[in-house]
């Protein structure tokens, strides 16, 4: 179900750094074209295609309950930390629609949640007071 990679840490790592290097665009040229490669942005469906898995639903089964899940939850973190560096650009829509996508939300720490909109509201008028004057001939000083 798994590919055999995944059978040590270390494997599991180095393959994520494969994965990373290739994308760099650092890599040499290209014995079938000649062509060096170009870089890439990293995405979690390119990080587990390269490391062998048959899909996304896989790739995230494993992340969350496969023997070295912990590396694989690195690997992802990474791909995320190359999101998180693209929002120092100068149009960082796309990053900012991908961080999203993985979770991130524009909620700040220590701002109250939402309301729940299926709770009623009971709401209390009090009495502040005597009733205003109805002009300033009912006013005595």
């Amino acid at each position: 179900m798994y590919p055999d990679h995944l059978s040590s840490k270390a494997a599991l790592r180095a393959g994520i750094d494969a994965y990373f290097d290739l994308i760099s665009g650092d890599q040499p040229a290209d014995e079938k074209s000649g062509k060096d490669t170009k870089p890439e942005p990293a995405t979690f469906a390119g990080l587990a295609l390269f490391l062998g898995f048959s899909s996304l639903q896989a790739f995230d089964t494993y992340t969350e309950t496969g023997r070295h899940a912990d590396v694989l939850k690195w690997g992802k973190l990474r791909v995320e930390a190359s999101y998180e560096k693209k929002l120092h650009q100068q149009s960082a829509a796309g990053a900012i629609f991908a961080l999203k996508r993985m979770g991130w939300n524009e909620r700040e720490e220590g701002k109250p949640a939402a309301l729940n909109a299926d709770q009623p509201l009971r709401v209390e008028i009090l009495n502040s007071g005597p009733e205003p004057a109805a002009s300033e001939k009912d006013v005595v000083l």
